[in-house]
């Protein structure tokens, strides 16, 4: 598509993007005054909850606001793509189906919005700058165009691309915050120099930070510390919105909270007879009797500075791979007997019924898959705590959530409050949260300031596929045909040009990414396999 040129009647938008940030959380601290910014934004603007997806995860619902579509329709279920011989490769920008915001709006200027590897999309003068899933500053696609990257490196040389908050125990707290400021810092003055442009007409940028913080560290009062900084940087962009006559949207992906307990939903699809773990024999049983597993290989090697990132950089994948298959541990892949196994959890909330038709050791024929898909959702709505009785899953049937994919996932399921999903053949099904404080929930924020915004508004009832539709009707374009989501016309002022004109649509087809084919980096496909620790 070619590029769009600039007008000078506010025709622009910029979406800051807040990964992780709920709207519980924050509204209290709005209405207190602790974050002057964002009352002014609520002021002069509209706010609201912002219903994530289902499940409320990171891979899915950026790409679900970037499009204005559900997953069934763009694509992407979880980080990594599962094929049909069980192993996996990171989805990226190349497997979105249906075209994102800065495809549409060019030039753009994108920066750091989850599943944009490689970058590109954003028009002969935009720019893009890739965010999660891109293995490091120095990687092949990491901006559009290439010799961004350099500049970045020379201007900001302490720039990453994220934090393995993952790695950060209780003992390294202090450790772990004076990484994140650094981080955080190093984002802060990305985006101001990416704001010296001022030809765009999509600005899209995006803070993980929260989410990283949150998953680690569950304390209101570093929470808001941290919120006080992002207060800061909004300001700064409010008033380069009011400069250029931007329309400013600032939204989250979804929502958070504290958690105390994990649910290893593989653990109970194997105690409801569903699924078989590998049985010890041969190398594994003589493995298994010494003592020897995944977990006990990787904190030796750790102990010597040798992480799992390093091995399946430097070792080829198949070696990785043969190696994770014959040494016995609890991975939702390697470890699982597929023959014997009629159903599994791959990922954050995707489960598969194993049948023939779509896996390549599959046990389940196609004609007795939606009998074992019932099987799955009874036993897994059965699935109780056993410290307190309560049930710990919401369970969803895939055919509903993903109607127009035959190959969405069976069953997709998220941890009740207090919970969090996991994939491994952990001992129990529901066990204590260790090395993690807080996970996603479904409610989100979205909030809206600008020429064409009405003051005070409430926002009600808007889901993240609201976002594309609405911005681009503000802009006075087309929404895409294929956009599931709808246009927030109560955001608009009376009488402004977006609340009087009739919403119109156009079939902007495939995205040009997922048109082009692939062409990522190996690097990262060999950073997240193998052992299969992201």
């Amino acid at each position: 598509m070619g590029a769009v040129p600039v007008s000078d009647d506010g025709d622009r938008a910029f979406v800051l993007g807040l990964d992780g940030v709920p709207w519980p959380l924050i509204r209290p601290w709005i209405e207190a005054g602790d974050l002057p910014a964002f009352a002014e934004l609520v002021g002069d603007g509209a706010a609201g909850p912002l219903r994530s997806t289902t499940p409320a995860n990171t891979p899915v619902a950026w790409p679900s606001i970037a499009t204005g579509t559900w997953p069934d329709r763009h694509g992407l279920y979880e980080f990594m793509k599962l094929e049909s011989d069980y192993s996996q490769r990171p989805y990226d920008r190349e497997d979105l189906r249906r075209p994102p915001l800065w495809e549409l709006l060019s030039p753009a200027v994108v920066a750091n919005v989850p599943m944009t590897y490689p970058a590109g999309g954003v028009g002969e003068d935009g720019a893009m700058v890739a965010g999660m899933m891109t293995h490091s500053t120095d990687a092949a696609g990491f901006t559009q165009p290439p010799e961004l990257a350099a500049e970045i490196r020379d201007r900001i040389p302490a720039y990453r691309v994220g934090l393995k908050w993952h790695e950060y125990g209780e003992d390294r707290r202090d450790e772990f915050l004076a990484d994140f400021a650094s981080l955080f810092e190093a984002r802060r003055e990305l985006l101001r120099s990416l704001m010296e442009r001022e030809d765009w007409r999509l600005f899209f940028f995006t803070f993980t930070a929260p989410d990283r913080l949150q998953h680690l560290i569950w304390d209101e009062e570093v929470i808001l510390k941290h919120y006080r900084e992002l207060d800061a940087v909004l300001a700064e962009v409010m008033r380069y919105c009011d400069r250029l006559g931007a329309t400013l949207y600032v939204v989250s992906d979804h929502g958070f909270g504290p958690i105390s307990r994990v649910v290893n939903v593989n653990r109970a699809l194997a105690d409801a007879g569903l699924l078989t773990p590998k049985r010890s024999t041969g190398a594994r049983g003589v493995l298994s009797r010494v003592g020897v597993s995944k977990s006990v290989v990787l904190n030796a090697l750790a102990r010597i500075g040798i992480d799992d990132e390093t091995l399946v950089e430097r070792l080829p994948a198949s070696v990785v791979d043969s190696v994770a298959r014959a040494v016995p541990g609890d991975h939702a892949l390697y470890d699982v007997d597929s023959e014997r196994t009629r159903a599994f959890l791959h990922g954050l909330g995707s489960v598969y019924v194993n049948d023939t038709a779509r896996f390549d050791e599959g046990a389940v024929d196609p004609d007795e898959r939606d009998r074992v898909k019932a099987a799955v959702m009874t036993a897994l709505r059965r699935l109780t705590d056993p410290e307190t009785g309560e049930r710990v899953l919401s369970v969803h049937d895939g055919d509903e959530v993903n109607p127009e994919d035959e190959f969405a996932p069976d069953v997709v399921v998220e941890g009740v409050e207090g919970y969090h999903v996991k994939p491994g053949l952990a001992d129990e099904a529901v066990t204590d949260a260790d090395g993690i404080a807080g996970y996603h929930r479904p409610e989100g924020v979205l909030f809206a300031r600008g020429p064409s915004i009405a003051a005070d508004v409430a926002v009600e009832g808007a889901t993240v596929v609201d976002v594309a539709p609405t911005l681009l009707h503000g802009l006075g374009e087309p929404v895409p045909a294929a956009a599931q989501g709808r246009v927030l016309t109560e955001l608009f002022e009376p009488g402004s040009p977006p609340a009087t004109r009739e919403v119109f649509e156009r079939d902007h087809g495939s995205s040009d990414a997922a048109t082009n084919g692939r062409g990522s980096d190996e690097a990262v496909e060999e950073r997240l396999r193998g052992l299969g620790y992201l």
